[in-house]
């Protein structure tokens, strides 16, 4: 019985072992029906390890780290004042005004005809929509000025609209525009707004030159207001003379040569230019002399030549006037435009004269741009209204 109780024991001892390493010879059993060596399968796992571990990590990354970068653009934003960074990020805020202008200004349609037989263009104002109101009330008084660039003495004006923002005109003017002179033309619309108290204030204009449009047939359409420009100057034309001067005969030779681009003074669109010399001695007028009169045009051509006496000792106290006028039988003559030359004179006037005087005996011709006459009155020092008596030689 000993022996057989012992039997028994040693018999359990090894069931109890196999008990306990069930799962590893699972394990064995189940790598051993993969057809890969040991290292193979080492290599794998560690693998699939070191991918599931990056895969935690970037799960981990973005949903704790979602908003950091905000924090960190906006840290950037506003320790940068660089002046490119600022553009990206918003517009300028001139750029928004310039806008936000051009759409609050409105529009206006008009129509274009010219007559090419009569040399007649036809300027049809229609109407206007969505205007810049300019009252408190939140409306406007509009009425529409028009006029060409080559001939701003001739301005027409539509009625005054009371009240409304989006009037209805219907009115047509008519311009007296030689073909020739279309390319040069622009023509502005300018729509105020009526102040019966106080200045017109503008609302906004349109300029349309007429060399970037066909004439040949009915134009008719919309354009949007734009803030008005500088009004600009008027175009009075331009002069062609000589001078010379030869000291030793105190022989003073001005030789008018020719206009072109004359302001227009008369109804039918031309002039009847000529033009008058004087010679201002100590701000005072001492000698004069004219050409003849040219009908009907806005380019003469004179080609007359006039002399004065004029002492070395007395060249420096003498200006020059050379003056354009329009001759009218009925009423009085009209000035068109003046400049002066001397020693007082600027710009192009005074290097004429300076270059006169550095050439003695050699005539010297240019050309000079005419300016209003009140303008060179005024720097003459010289009043319009006042005449002096005049002796001539």
């Amino acid at each position: 019985m000993a022996v057989a109780d012992r039997k028994g024991r040693t018999t359990a001892s090894p069931h109890v072992s196999i008990t306990t390493t069930a799962w590893p010879g699972f394990l064995d059993s189940w790598l051993s029906q993969i057809p890969l060596p040991k290292w193979a399968l080492i290599a794998v796992a560690v693998a699939v390890g070191i991918l599931l571990l990056l895969f935690l990590i970037c799960i981990v990354r973005c949903c704790c780290g979602k908003k950091k970068p905000k924090k960190k653009e906006r840290i950037n934003l506003c320790a940068v004042s660089n002046s490119i960074t600022a553009s990206l990020v918003q517009p300028e805020m001139e750029d928004l005004e310039r806008g936000m202008e051009q759409i609050r200004r409105g529009k206006l349609q008009y129509s274009l005809e010219y007559n090419f037989r009569m040399q007649e263009l036809k300027v049809g104002v229609k109407q206007a929509v969505e205007l810049k109101a300019m009252d408190s009330g939140g409306t406007s008084d509009p009425y529409v000025i028009v006029y060409l660039t080559s001939d701003m003495k001739k301005r027409y004006e539509t009625k005054v609209y009371r009240k409304t923002l989006n009037p209805i005109f219907n009115e047509s003017f008519t311009f007296q525009v030689p073909q020739a002179e279309v390319p040069e033309s622009t023509l502005v619309m300018q729509i105020y707004d009526f102040n019966r108290f106080a200045k017109h204030d503008i609302i906004g204009e349109v300029r349309l030159p007429l060399a970037s449009v066909s004439l040949q047939h009915v134009i008719e359409q919309w354009s949007d207001l734009v803030a008005a420009t500088r009004v600009e100057e008027e175009q009075l034309g331009e002069i062609c003379f000589s001078l010379r001067y030869v000291p030793s005969t105190g022989k003073l030779t001005v030789l008018i040569l020719e206009a072109r681009k004359l302001k227009r003074m008369d109804s039918h669109g031309l002039s009847d230019p000529f033009v008058k010399v004087h010679l201002i001695l100590n701000r005072k007028k001492w000698k004069k002399k004219k050409t003849s009169v040219k009908k009907n045009t806005l380019s003469p051509y004179f080609n007359e030549v006039f002399v004065f006496e004029v002492p070395f000792n007395q060249i420096q106290n003498v200006d020059v006037v050379i003056s354009v006028w329009d001759h009218d039988k009925v009423t009085k003559n009209e000035p068109i435009g003046k400049l002066f030359l001397g020693c007082r004179a600027t710009g192009n006037q005074l290097r004429h004269w300076s270059d006169m005087l550095s050439n003695p005996r050699q005539p010297l011709a240019q050309w000079h741009i005419l300016q209003p006459p009140d303008v060179v009155d005024k720097a003459l020092g010289l009043k319009s209204h006042l005449k002096l008596p005049l002796t001539s030689r």
